[in-house]
């Protein structure tokens, strides 16, 4: 059972890291970052940041690992709007 458990906790982290590589990806290729929230992005990374260091304090891989690519992804999105703001 152990290992069932680590293949879905792997699993689990994976789905949820790469869930924004679509919104990344077409952010990137549109520049289009009318309709995204700063607020909702601001605080999604902040709250990843946070799984990351619970991660570090519970010496866990996966929480390690998967919320910082999805706190990578994230952060581009955020960075895009930001820049957007700025234009205006």
């Amino acid at each position: 059972m152990h290992m069932l458990g680590e293949i879905v906790g792997y699993l689990a982290g994976l789905c949820t890291a790469i869930c924004f590589l679509p919104q990344t990806i077409k952010t990137i290729k549109t520049k289009n970052v009318q309709g995204l929230s700063f607020w909702s992005y601001l605080i999604y990374d902040f709250g990843l940041c946070c799984w990351i260091f619970y991660g570090i304090y519970l010496n866990s891989k996966q929480m390690m690992i998967f919320n910082t690519i999805a706190f990578v992804l994230g952060s581009v999105i955020f960075y895009m709007i930001i820049k957007g703001k700025l234009k205006k």
